[in-house]
């Protein structure tokens, strides 16, 4: 199943991905990307594992992750977050459809003050890449600039969701969105397995 990854191994992503590590402090090893995150999972500070996830999964796989993930915790989040949820969600599902890309895109233009918020950028800048720039509040300026930018809106908006979970229940809940995580990453394998 590894070699259907798009980075087989943690150093892979890392190599391919240098603005991961602003964003976890674990260093990478040639371990296979999947045994690395469980590890991650079963560490210190299991929230890395999220971030690993969020940028091993491409692009539009890791928003569908997130917005899964997110759809999990909707009792935490108020009406208008519970709509952008949505939003997302059809966008996921038609991400050429312009009416779903023209309602991700205004709602990434406002700088995200949720959890959904940070998803909604996600897409955003997945979808209009550096175009959005120019739109971002100057305190997310650098963010479009780096590799990987709806990488790291995911992971900011898992863990700020994640956040919201009781202590007593958070690290069931991270543990059940890496599992879906890494299940997203093996279907992604797969998929481009097929393809060739």
């Amino acid at each position: 199943m590894a070699n259907g990854l798009r980075f087989k191994t943690a150093g892979d992503l890392f190599t391919a991905c240098p603005a991961i590590a602003r964003d976890m402090r674990t260093l990478p090893t040639e371990q296979e990307s999947i045994a690395f995150c469980r590890e991650l999972l079963a560490g210190r500070v299991p929230e890395e594992a999220i971030t690993f996830c969020a940028y091993l999964l491409p692009e539009r796989a890791a928003v569908w992750w997130a917005h899964e993930c997110l759809s999990h915790l909707t009792e935490l989040f108020d009406g208008t977050d519970q709509e952008l949820l949505a939003r997302v969600g059809d966008w996921v599902g038609e991400p050429d459809n312009p009416r779903h890309r023209a309602a991700v895109s205004a709602v990434a233009a406002i700088p995200p003050t949720t959890p959904v918020g940070w998803i909604a950028l996600a897409a955003g800048w997945r979808d209009n890449g550096s175009a959005m720039a120019a739109t971002m509040a100057p305190a997310l300026q650098p963010f479009p600039a780096q590799p990987f930018p709806a990488a790291h809106a995911v992971n900011a908006g898992i863990l700020a969701g994640l956040a919201r979970v009781a202590l007593a229940d958070r690290f069931a809940v991270l543990s059940a969105f890496v599992e879906m995580g890494i299940q997203m990453a093996e279907i992604e394998a797969r998929q481009s397995a097929d393809a060739y």
